[in-house]
């Protein structure tokens, strides 16, 4: 299986409006810091988004719950400068949405509170969802993050030694996360979701 590395795609740093301008309809960037990063995300990437999609759904449809899976969107933290990240999967409360300045006209969120769930399925730069997003996530309100790395990827000190396949989840506590590790047939407990069954397995065998 071939990994990209995610690179930035230029040394001066971008704001927010050349951002959007330039790549605001293509779902392969964001934007951190002022550097603009190409995942080319590969098939496996996509079929562990996919399913956690898939799953998900069938858990707001189940409880009648306000809420949607954002196909294509942007969160652009207004504390964070020149940043706009795009979750692989991000969970949106409907009921939030007309507290946000951009929806209306552009799938562009501002607020964490919209936000009651994030995964991102890990690439070539990881130190990325292992890292800057639990940072920023937590900061935001975000309740529940997940960081599914399908091809352990990840450095040792996030996924143990040897590397191996781990989801890790990532539950907001006092404005921190409690982040526990899972593989194998491990049970997924998701306080969002508390009716999920799932094991952390079938979420990274997802794209093989």
């Amino acid at each position: 299986m071939t990994i990209t590395v995610d690179q930035p795609r230029q040394h001066k740093p971008q704001s927010f409006d050349d951002f959007l301008d330039r790549y605001g309809g293509d779902n392969r960037y964001e934007l951190i810091d002022g550097e603009v990063f190409d995942f080319e995300p590969t098939g496996s990437h996509e079929e562990v988004a996919a399913l956690i999609t898939t799953k998900i759904c069938v858990q707001i449809e189940t409880a009648g719950l306000p809420w949607f899976v954002l196909q294509r969107g942007i969160l652009r933290p207004e504390n964070i400068g020149m940043t706009a990240f795009r979750p692989d999967v991000a969970v949106i409360d409907r009921n939030q949405l007309t507290k946000e300045m951009y929806w209306s006209e552009q799938s562009i969120l501002t607020l964490g509170s919209s936000i009651k769930f994030v995964a991102e399925v890990v690439s070539g730069n990881w130190q990325n969802d292992y890292s800057r997003k639990v940072e920023d996530y937590a900061v935001l309100g975000i309740p529940e993050y997940w960081i599914a790395d399908h091809a352990g990827l990840g450095g040792t000190r996030h996924i143990g030694k040897p590397k191996q396949p781990t989801l890790s989840t990532c539950t907001l506590v006092k404005g921190e996360y409690e982040i526990q590790q899972l593989r194998g047939n491990q049970s997924i407990i998701s306080p969002t979701f508390p009716n999920l069954k799932l094991t952390a397995e079938q979420v990274l065998n997802a794209g093989r």
